[in-house]
């Protein structure tokens, strides 16, 4: 329990002074903001800062915070200490900046944001992969709430051949079309103050269970026979199996698309931190609270390595809150995926109306750009629930795609900072895209449905693209910053 309480206060104390050495770094001001200056009604809409604040928190918060510790965990104690950790250095200060570049670029979406600070053949690999990856986010995040409530409410089987199946499949999918197509506060802004607070709840309730209910957590151990501190999993390093692995309670990508969206309903920029770093820190309690649980369910309950992720999160709820709480801890878990990919879907509609120079306030305008999207989501999640492998295929390369479009989000970062002339700020973007780098090459050159290169191979081009990539980034950098014909916020970029 130690190390989980340590964990806990990194979280809380480092979340606040980095939170603020964030803010001092970005320097946010009295400027009029987007939902202001290019108010329509649809996606520029103000909002108050506790409803854009718990809108972004469940945007960002899909199965990632829940599943990704679960199967995290099995990596052991250790996964206390780098969930915090990498949160504040790496997760919130991505969401910060990605979301305050967005504010202070007329709300544009990160395509175009990629654009004005990389290159226009960046720009269109960047493209071509987030509209992959907000695909794969929309199928996904209809897959596996819907195998969730289809198993775990309702007592179904939950298997492609049920027309129960398809039917909770459906209702997901009609959800998704309506909050894609309707202005962002008739739908978005009104259910999700609701869904805040069951996913809120849920997790304090887990956390409480925890602190009161007599579990018992391993600690980390460093030294001796039983040295843990390099993880524990049977068949898979710690670097990088386990930053794939619990993705957004560290580091997401995705988490870019959607503050960005959010950027078009702040009022004040000084809403940037409550909103866009704060949410990426209580994230990361949910993240802690649910690996907590999974190792609590391994050490006492009924579940073992083998059980699934989804499993876990039924065994934990229903033992830690009873019947009834563990059934509004499920609805829960259920919730988030749902508004995540509601939300996935909206943000590749706004892309591809920035990509194709179409306006979205008409009807008919977003109907044109929103069905091919939804027709591609259906095929690709017909084709997941009826292949053997399908889903586990979509749902690796959804993991690895998410964060390797963190690494361009962090490119991002460091080439404005640059920009702007901070000699030194600019490292805290730099390093953990470097990281990254590293996680995410080494991981597609070992891993089967990459390269299957020996592990040692892997790191080798992990270490030397990282090096390439800080090298281009540091240069492009230099480049923005020697150019004064060139604006870095507040000019148009469309």
């Amino acid at each position: 329990m130690l190390t989980f309480v340590i964990g806990l206060i990194i979280l809380a104390v480092g979340g606040t002074l980095y939170g603020k050495f964030c803010t001092k770094v970005m320097g946010p001001d009295e400027r009029k903001t987007p939902a202001y200056t290019k108010q329509d009604g649809v996606d520029f809409v103000p909002m108050k800062t506790w409803k854009n604040s718990l809108i972004n928190l469940l945007n960002i918060a899909g199965t990632g915070p829940v599943l990704g510790p679960i199967q995290g965990i099995l990596f052991g104690p250790i996964a206390f200490i780098l969930i915090p950790i990498g949160c504040v250095l790496g997760g919130a200060m991505h969401d910060y900046f990605s979301g305050m570049l967005s504010l202070r670029n007329e709300g544009a979406q990160m395509p175009a944001l990629i654009k004005r600070y990389t290159n226009n053949g960046i720009y269109n690999l960047y493209m071509i992969f987030v509209s992959l990856l907000m695909l794969l986010v929309g199928t996904v995040f209809v897959y596996t709430p819907g195998d969730i409530a289809a198993t775990q409410v309702f007592n179904f089987s939950g298997s492609p051949q049920a027309l129960s199946t398809w039917v909770i499949y459906g209702a997901i999918f009609a959800y998704y079309v309506i909050a894609t197509l309707f202005p962002i506060d008739v739908i978005i802004g009104r259910i999700y103050p609701l869904f805040g607070a069951i996913l809120l709840l849920s997790a304090v309730g887990i956390f409480g269970g925890l602190i009161f209910g007599g579990y018992t957590l391993d600690n980390v151990v460093f030294t001796g026979p039983h040295a843990n501190w390099m993880g524990i999993h049977p068949s898979a390093s710690l670097l990088p199996i386990f930053f794939i692995t619990v993705a957004c309670g560290i580091v997401s990508g995705f988490h870019a698309t959607q503050t960005s969206i959010i950027s078009r309903s702040v009022t004040h920029e000084r809403q940037g931190r409550a909103t866009f770093y704060n949410m990426m820190i209580l994230e990361g309690f949910i993240a802690m609270v649910w690996a907590a649980g999974a190792m609590a369910a391994m050490n006492a309950l009924q579940g073992d390595a083998s059980t699934p992720a989804t499993a876990l999160v039924g065994i934990v709820s229903k033992d830690m809150l009873g019947a009834i709480g563990g059934l509004f801890a499920i609805v829960g878990v259920i919730v988030l995926p749902i508004t995540s990919g509601d939300t996935a879907l909206r943000g590749l509609r706004l892309m591809v109306s920035e990509y194709l120079h179409i306006e979205q306030k008409s009807k008919v305008n977003r109907l044109k750009i929103s069905l091919p999207i939804f027709a591609i989501v259906a095929v690709i999640l017909v084709w997941a629930k009826f292949s053997p492998s399908g889903f586990t295929i979509l749902w690796r390369y959804f993991a690895w795609s998410n964060q390797t479009i963190a690494v361009f989000a962090f490119a991002m970062i460091t080439i404005y900072l640059l920009g702007k002339g901070h000699s030194k700020a600019f490292l805290m973007s730099l390093i953990p895209g470097m990281f990254y780098v590293f996680i995410t090459m080494s991981y597609i050159s070992n891993a089967t449905i990459g390269f299957n290169l020996p592990m040692n191979i892997a790191y080798i081009i992990g270490v030397v693209l990282a090096i390439a990539y800080a090298y281009i980034v540091y240069r492009q950098g230099g480049k923005l910053h020697n150019n004064k014909s060139v604006m870095l916020e507040a000019d148009p970029i469309y």
